[in-house]
């Protein structure tokens, strides 16, 4: 199967091509490159796979949560690059794909959405070994968020922002904690493969990103009285 895939949920994107296995991948850094870089980089893994776009199975993207103009331009550039080659789009949640780079049964995702909050969902793996989401991803402020009982592998950038709120308070049902890691293009590739074989690819104009969060900032009061400046 022949997949290409494109991650930019976060700072760090990425486009990735799986062919029958095998995975080629570029990092995209800085949110603000992702929109110059992932159409060249798209092409260059095309050309050093020797494909065209209308050779492949599918197109897929990581549909969040995360950055909303990350989002937006993932969204976009999948529906556009399926439209022209008449294939059908993979949308796989920006959560799935981090979970699956941990390789512990029960996967707790938390990553910053900022405005003072964070993005999380946990995951169980079922007995393919594929983590899957137990409950739609959620958005609250750190110190309101409770696990549920067991142990958990913590991922995702939240960790790192708010420590002592996530990491510390929540210390003593957590397995480990791996806050340097972000969702890849190379899982969403993986991922896509199982939807493209249970016939869950989507009609292009079908593909839409997950918003948590409908709000994109806060306002000038709401900054204020979380002692931020107007």
């Amino acid at each position: 199967m022949k997949i290409l895939a494109i991650e930019t949920s976060c700072e760090q994107g990425s486009v990735a091509l799986l062919v029958d296995g095998a995975i080629l991948s570029r990092r995209i850094d800085g949110a603000a490159n992702h929109s110059e870089s992932v159409l060249r980089d798209i092409a260059a893994l095309l050309s050093e796979a020797g494909m065209h776009a209308s050779q492949l199975d599918a197109v897929a993207f990581g549909a969040g949560p995360g950055a909303f103009t990350g989002l937006r331009l993932a969204c976009g550039v999948a529906q556009g690059l399926a439209i022209g080659a008449g294939l059908g789009v993979a949308v796989v949640g920006s959560f799935d794909a981090l979970a699956l780079q941990v390789p512990s049964p029960r996967v707790f995702v938390a990553t910053d959405a900022r405005m003072g909050e964070v993005y999380h969902a946990t995951y169980v793996r079922d007995e393919q070994d594929v983590p899957r989401l137990s409950g739609a991803p959620r958005c609250d402020a750190p110190e309101n968020i409770e696990l549920p009982e067991g142990r958990w592998t913590a991922v995702g950038s939240a960790f790192a922002v708010w420590p002592d709120a996530l990491r510390h308070r929540l210390a003593l049902t957590l397995d480990g904690c791996h806050d340097d890691l972000v969702a890849r293009a190379d899982e969403v590739a993986m991922l896509a493969t199982h939807m493209a074989a249970g016939g869950l690819l989507r009609p292009p104009e079908q593909a839409a990103p997950l918003y948590v969060r409908d709000k994109v900032a806060l306002t000038t009061a709401e900054r204020l009285a979380r002692g931020g400046r107007a």
